[in-house]
């Protein structure tokens, strides 16, 4: 059963399907188009990333990947989804005259030398792992977008007025000004901000449905197999081999790029909006007991 579960799951490495019809599976997305210009490189991109049929189309996806390479070294990795989705939604929403990106994603490395240099960034940005971009929307007014996403609680939202961009990213919903960032402080320390988000928010199903840790900072992190959505419960299974089973844990004690889980139970969802509640096995002193995903909804 699990061997069968992680082969399927390989899936998770090629663009996966969105929902038919208005071809979305995130609460917050647009037309599935983006037009978009770089601050740092000569650069324009206009792509059509998913079609009318909810597909995401892989070279789409690899052309949005280089477009939000780290501006110091080139380095690129993969965009959240969700994100992409994010970006789109305010475009389509706000319409912008212009929309450029100021910042995608930072390599560590780069991310590390801005911090050394005194710049306004976290030492555990989500930056370093595609959930995040600083974004300059043209003939929008800042400071009434900001209030408004806020107000959405579609994520993290940082206003930067004096230099003219805004901050969005895909972790839990909050928002600051340069001057309550807190970013010359390590609030990531021992896993304070550990979160956890599903790669849809919509399902018909629940198997196969991946779970992704972001924030981790300190290790070893120990996670219960069991966890929760509404009164139900979930096995989950590990997805690659950063994360191994110790009896009724999973853990992770190897630094990787990215930390995966699996539900392993056929189940649809609630009907009413719940997040999927897993718990840690003995946590340390800074990982919380509980870490929560975004609510997910049944697909329809």
């Amino acid at each position: 059963m699990q061997r069968a579960i992680l082969l399927a799951l390989v899936a998770i490495l090629l663009p996966m399907p969105a929902a038919a019809g208005d071809g979305s599976r995130f609460f917050f997305s647009g037309d599935g188009a983006l037009d978009l210009d770089n601050a740092h490189f000569d650069e324009h991109l206009t792509v059509r990333y998913r079609d009318g049929d909810g597909q995401y189309d892989a070279q789409a996806l690899s052309r949005i990947e280089r477009f939000f390479r780290s501006r110091s070294d080139g380095a690129s990795a993969p965009v959240s989804l969700r994100l992409i989705e994010l970006i789109d939604f305010v475009q389509d929403r706000w319409h912008p005259i212009r929309l450029t990106l100021v910042s995608g994603y930072r390599s560590p490395d780069f991310n590390a030398t801005l911090r050394a240099g005194g710049r306004r960034v976290a030492q555990s940005s989500l930056h370093t792992e595609g959930l995040a971009a600083d974004l300059q929307p043209a003939g929008v007014d800042l400071q009434r977008l900001w209030q408004e996403l806020r107000e959405l609680e579609v994520g993290g939202v940082g206003l930067y007025q004096k230099d003219g961009f805004l901050h969005i990213d895909t972790g839990a919903p909050r928002f600051w000004e340069p001057a309550t960032a807190g970013t010359e402080k390590n609030l990531s320390a021992e896993n304070a901000r550990l979160f956890a988000r599903t790669d849809f928010d919509r399902y018909a199903d629940l198997e196969g449905a991946v779970v992704r840790l972001h924030a981790v900072t300190a290790l070893p992190i120990r996670i219960e197999r069991s966890a929760r959505i509404g009164d139900r419960s979930l096995t989950l299974v590990p997805v690659g081999q950063e994360i191994t089973i110790e009896g009724d844990c999973l853990v992770i004690d190897q630094p990787a790029e990215r930390y995966a889980l699996a539900v392993a139970t056929s189940r649809p969802p609630p009907p009413q909006r719940e997040p999927i509640r897993l718990h840690t096995c003995a946590p340390s002193s800074g990982t919380p007991q509980e870490i929560v995903t975004n609510a997910i909804e049944p697909l329809r």
